[in-house]
């Protein structure tokens, strides 16, 4: 555009978040005494990055925001603290890149948010009708196949959206993710703003770095593909272009009907063209506002965006969904070397992913993290698979990572093989799951396990309470979202099984339903299916290419289909009883306060 932005003056974001707690500290005050109506102190509460759960009262959730899924040894350590001071003594990594704690009194919340003030980190707009947590690929800045470093950009946005005016009271939420390269570890394909960092060749000859910008994709109930909305997006043009979507969003959206509310609907309503022809539109008028957030913004400026390059020698480690991994090693270093290290890069660096199963971090755990961080120099970050990827290391470190990994239990080799099992929280916590989507993740690593399969690569599998799809299940090789059953006149937990999720190569499938099954026959059903695929697959075939090979969905499920049999309750009780619990299972479902 060629017009520096006009801004006033930088924003303090400390000053602004301490400001924010402070009004939310008063806000609880004057709820608990009765003086704020519940519909005006839940939209407070939710843009706080607080939501409530099934437990009722006081009982609440925090969602702190790691843009990029980045963190420091100091954060980590007040993680540890913060787990066993507000919560149950575990954090959870969430599929955005957050961590959520639990169980934490509402009155105390305050106390929480300062903690985290402290160590750069806020929960603002973590829920909501916000600007969600911008993601990225966990292996940004050190991935060998990248275009960018698109790090430095997920922060940009991270900070021009937080607290900004424009994103307070969208239509529903509004989700951000960026990816180095086609094969798109960060999942852009289906959010409503996915960025793929990519080059074009111009008339002179030179290849220029920029974007390809996707908009309008979602998962929930009804899944939608992110749509390009240009072949290429400069750098410079980056940011407005993402605030001229937003404007779009927020001009446009339904909010009248919060289930056709998200950016996918707008799309679907309007027509692709006519939302392209509205956010170039905007962009063009954008140089005019006193926020606009043309050029380069700062944070790319001093940390810079240079790719990582790749190796020109030596071994380049392939990634992506469905990437085939062999376990043939003896020795349990080795054999977490082949499934846990990324190696490929120009500077010789390497990356390597502790497992947490469950995605799940005990206090000790967190503070053994961030003593590893701190001995090793390394860069951290979660990533959408619930894990965390330790980079920045030289051949001498890993054996150094691998022994302190293996002392706190996250050295399994576990990342990107069947047993590394995504799931959401739940009805452990949510208030409108349906089912214990973490307890059939348990039971269906137990069973892999048992049967000898917990190690076969180039299969993901992502588990889902409900149908909002928290846990991505549409977007796996295997996924189950949780619903009620009934069978012989009794209520009983069950799931619809659904095969073939993929995403990369600026593309996305969705799994397609194969079959209903009921709860505790769901393991088995998975055990099958990874059986079949291990011994069928050929050179470089990924699940969905195996699964239309064969037949398609209906012929992968008829092989399943006598587990979807409820046996009457007096022979076999526990078919009505979903895992974790000991009563009789019972759908019970309360307001929704996330989007779908």
């Amino acid at each position: 555009m060629g017009i520096p932005p006009v801004i006033a003056a930088p924003r303090d974001l400390d000053a602004e978040q301490m400001a924010d707690i402070e009004r939310f500290e008063q806000a609880i005050e004057q709820y608990l005494a009765g003086e704020i109506h519940e519909d005006v102190f839940r939209v407070m509460r939710l843009n706080n990055g607080v939501y409530g759960q099934r437990q009722g009262g006081t009982n609440q959730m925090v969602r702190i925001k790691l843009p990029a899924g980045t963190i420091t040894p100091e954060q980590l350590d007040l993680m540890a603290y913060l787990s066993t001071e507000f919560s149950r003594g575990w954090g959870h990594i969430t599929t955005r890149q957050n961590i959520q704690f639990h169980f934490v009194e509402l009155r105390r919340m305050p106390e929480l948010l300062r903690h985290l003030a402290g160590v750069h980190l806020t929960s603002r707009e973590a829920c909501g009708d916000t600007v969600r947590n911008v993601m990225a690929c966990h292996l940004a800045g050190a991935c060998p196949h990248e275009h960018l470093d698109v790090t430095p950009w997920a922060e940009a946005v991270f900070r021009h959206f937080v607290r900004n005016p424009l994103g307070q009271r969208l239509p529903r939420k509004f989700k951000v993710n960026f990816s180095g390269c086609a094969t798109d570890c960060g999942q852009a394909m289906f959010n409503d703003v996915g960025v793929v960092a990519t080059t074009r060749t111009n008339e002179d000859g030179s290849v220029e770095q920029g974007f390809r910008i996707f908009i309008a994709g979602g998962l929930g109930a009804t899944p939608h593909p992110a749509l390009a909305l240009e072949d290429f997006t400069s750098r410079e043009d980056l940011m407005p272009t993402i605030e001229a979507a937003l404007r779009v969003f927020d001009q446009a959206g339904n909010r009248d009907n919060k289930l056709r509310a998200r950016m996918k609907w707008l799309v679907d309503t309007l027509g692709i063209d006519e939302v392209r022809r509205r956010v170039q539109k905007v962009r063009l008028t954008l140089p005019a506002s006193s926020s606009w957030p043309g050029g380069i913004p700062p944070e790319v400026v001093a940390a810079g965006d240079k790719a990582a390059g790749k190796a020109t020698v030596g071994e380049v480690t392939t990634v992506g969904q469905g990437v085939r991994v062999e376990l043939t090693a003896r020795d349990p270093f080795d054999r977490w070397v082949q499934t846990s290290v990324i190696r490929g890069t120009a500077n010789g660096t390497i990356s390597a992913i502790a497992y947490a199963e469950l995605g799940d971090i005990t206090s000790s755990q967190f503070t053994a993290l961030a003593a590893m961080q701190r001995e090793l120099n390394a860069d951290v970050r979660l990533s959408n698979r619930q894990n965390v990827v330790f980079r920045n290391l030289t051949e001498e470190k890993l054996r150094v990572l691998y022994d302190r990994l293996d002392a706190i239990g996250m050295a399994r080799p576990g990342a990107e093989l069947a047993r590394d099992v995504v799931a959401c929280p739940g009805a452990d916590t949510c208030n409108i799951a349906v089912t214990q989507s973490r307890g059939l993740a348990k039971a269906i690593g137990d069973e892999l396990e048992a049967q000898g399969l917990a190690e076969v690569g180039g299969i993901r599998i992502n588990i889902s309470g409900c149908t909002n799809s928290c846990g991505q299940h549409h977007a796996s090789d295997i996924g189950f979202f949780g619903a009620e059953r009934r069978a012989h006149g009794q209520s009983a937990p069950g799931y619809q099984m659904l095969l073939g999720g993929y995403v990369g190569q600026e593309q996305i499938h969705f799994g397609e339903k194969a079959l209903r099954v009921p709860a505790k026959a769901a393991p088995e059903a998975v055990a099958r299916v990874v059986r079949r695929f291990a011994g069928e697959r050929v050179a470089g075939e990924t699940f969905r290419t195996w699964m239309d090979r064969v037949g398609g969905v209906d012929k992968v499920a008829d092989e399943l289909r006598d587990l979807d049999y409820f046996p009457a309750p007096s022979d076999n009780p526990d078919f009505y009883i979903d895992y974790g619990e000991t009563g009789p299972f019972v759908a019970a479902v309360g307001d929704s306060e996330c989007a779908v």
